[in-house]
């Protein structure tokens, strides 16, 4: 699916900021709470929110739906129905709308499957991590390589559609070992695979580990060994790279993360939740509140639970499709490019790159990054906006 099909179209993103635990290389907007989550006082103030930005930014056709977070799987069914029946209630629903539920595979959480199917979800997103004990324990996971390949079973039959993630790229971990585990997760019939390096990232347990010494990950040159590894692997099992760390079967692409890459408009709901809105025809870059119980207070006292609201300029606006566009194996097109940034792209700085290998064009109007590039994409980017 490309932006030309029928648009990016508007998506909805739902943050749901609670876990059972954190776990040690996650910088996510998380939170861990002891006590029990009154989950109909948060969804009473998601449905608010959700209301205040229908009154903004008036009728939307709703392509798709992710709820994310956190650990969405730790709300009851209801919770969900409710939240999804408040956005039904300010716009109306795509035909097609793909609904998503982030999920951890533990045994009590597949349980409610059926109950998010029943509520309206139609496809799930599992984090898996790994699929050895060893490396689940060492990644801080709650659940066993046998809870999760029993979650993903489930999954499978309630769903019909389910991806599910995997970080590699983790200490002491080789290419075999990798291209072993890799191949068990292409035969579990999944039709989406999101697969991530392993990045240790400041403020984390992992980046002080790291800093002392207690952890290694793979060097730069052995990273690169391992993302090339990855590429032919899921290639000639039929979920190429269609976005730098996504595979899938073509045509079961993540509508949803679609819209992001593809520029396209989304509504954020929840704490620290990020959206990008149309509003009075200049595109706004908004971010609710990240502490969940001053995001609630904010909501309940009658103020929005935004507090970042910015207009982006042209420049801004071209650097974002930027950004997320060449992030796609299809690559951006250059003329959407030029309108929406007000200039075009350095023709000298697109033929350097092409001669270093790192970006080709396809035709007159396209550009996109190579396989050589991905690796250093921020660079790339970086480059070609500058």
């Amino acid at each position: 699916m490309s932006e030309n099909d029928a648009g990016p179209g508007f998506g909805v993103y739902l943050h749901w900021p609670f876990c059972l635990a954190k776990c040690p290389y996650c910088d996510f907007n998380s939170f861990v709470r002891h006590d029990d989550i009154d989950e109909a006082r948060f969804a009473r103030a998601f449905t608010r929110e959700i209301a205040a930005t229908a009154q903004r930014i008036g009728p939307r056709t709703v392509r798709s739906i992710f709820i994310g977070g956190g650990t969405p799987s730790l709300l009851q069914p209801a919770t969900v129905a409710a939240l999804l029946e408040a956005i039904a209630e300010q716009w109306s629903f795509d035909d097609d709308i793909e609904i998503t539920i982030e999920a951890n595979p533990t045994s009590v959480e597949a349980t409610r499957f059926r109950g998010y199917r029943d509520a309206g979800v139609n496809r799930a997103s599992l984090g898996v991590q790994a699929l050895n004990d060893a490396d689940l324990r060492a990644l801080g996971r709650m659940h066993t390589a046998k809870e999760a390949l029993a979650a993903l079973e489930i999954a499978q039959g309630v769903f019909g559609r389910v991806s599910f993630d995997l970080i590699y790229a983790r200490p002491g971990q080789t290419p075999h070992l990798w291209q072993q585990e890799l191949t068990s997760a292409l035969a579990l019939g999944t039709e989406h695979l999101s697969l991530y390096q392993l990045t240790i990232e400041e403020g984390t347990p992992f980046f002080a580990l790291n800093a002392a010494g207690k952890i290694v990950p793979p060097d730069a040159d052995l990273a690169r060994e391992l993302f090339d590894l990855t590429q032919a692997v899921t290639r000639d099992a039929g979920l190429p790279a269609y976005e730098v760390s996504n595979h899938a079967r073509r045509g079961a692409e993540s509508r949803h993360n679609l819209i992001y890459w593809h520029s396209g408009e989304y509504a954020g709901i929840g704490p620290g939740a990020h959206g990008r809105l149309a509003v009075g025809g200049r595109r706004r870059a908004l971010a609710a509140e990240r502490n969940p119980e001053a995001w609630l207070q904010r909501v309940e006292a009658g103020a929005t639970g935004t507090v970042v609201d910015d207009v982006l300029s042209r420049e801004e606006i071209g650097d974002e499709f930027l950004l997320m566009g060449l992030r796609l194996a299809e690559g951006i097109d250059l003329g959407r490019y030029s309108d929406m940034a007000d200039r075009r792209i350095d023709p000298e700085r697109i033929a350097q790159l092409i001669e270093f290998g790192f970006v080709e064009t396809i035709g007159d109007r396209r550009l996109r990054v190579t396989q050589a590039g991905f690796p250093i994409l921020d660079a790339v980017v970086a480059d070609l906006a500058a």
